[in-house]
């Protein structure tokens, strides 16, 4: 299946990661949004929405949203392995409440507020640079997250990482490229030292937060 994405983008490493955990291959579609790839004709009629990351399956389907992804890829093609599938995405309505709950929090919050804080800096936005009240905010997401560790292992509970863990796990290794120091939230640190080390693709993770902190070196 064709999957248009960048690697600097959390979003896109997510669906990466989820992906491998799934043992599903993507075919990979460099876009450069810099330079308008994403608004080309061929790209509208996918996804008129223009945004990434964007999967077309084999058969034709088309769905953009990281999260909408990540569910997507564990329903169909973790089909073959229900333990598997459970462990990720699992079909207790009241687990599966915390799972959605914390991929909303990452959309929503925690990956919202670091965008708030540290895009005008590193793409000149006409706000204040370093703001401290958004700084303050994008603390706080990050305070909420240490609470949610408090006592867990993983994001949404349970003894194994579930497609939460992938999405927040894109968007800490992207705190962490910025030289945001995470050591201030242990429950966070912890947990973004165990996961890294066991969820298949954390290696690309690591390498595509890696070029977006580029763009903090190149400012």
């Amino acid at each position: 299946m064709d999957f248009y994405y960048l690697p600097g983008s959390a979003p896109c490493r997510a669906v990466q990661m989820t992906a491998a955990a799934v043992g599903v291959e993507l075919n990979l579609k460099l876009t450069n949004l810099m330079a308008g790839e994403h608004m080309k004709p061929e790209f509208l009629k996918l996804n008129p929405q223009h945004c990434i990351p964007t999967l077309v399956d084999e058969d034709g389907f088309v769905l953009w949203e990281s999260r909408a992804i990540q569910i997507y890829l564990v329903e169909k093609y973790g089909a073959h392995d229900a333990d598997l599938a459970e462990r990720l995405y699992p079909s207790d309505p009241r687990r599966r409440a915390v799972v959605h709950q914390r991929l909303f929090f990452d959309v929503a919050v925690l990956y919202q507020r670091f965008a708030e804080y540290y895009y005008p800096q590193i793409f000149g936005q006409k706000v204040p640079v370093g703001d401290p009240g958004r700084l303050r905010s994008m603390e706080q997401a990050l305070e909420f997250l240490n609470t949610f560790l408090e006592g867990e292992q993983y994001v949404a509970g349970g003894d194994d990482p579930t497609i939460a863990d992938l999405s927040i796990l894109a968007t800490i290794a992207t705190y962490e490229v910025a030289g945001y120091d995470l050591r201030r939230y242990e429950n966070v640190q912890r947990w973004y030292e165990r996961t890294s080390a066991i969820v298949p693709g954390a290696d690309k993770n690591v390498e595509g937060a890696k070029v977006f902190g580029r763009y903090f070196t190149q400012k």
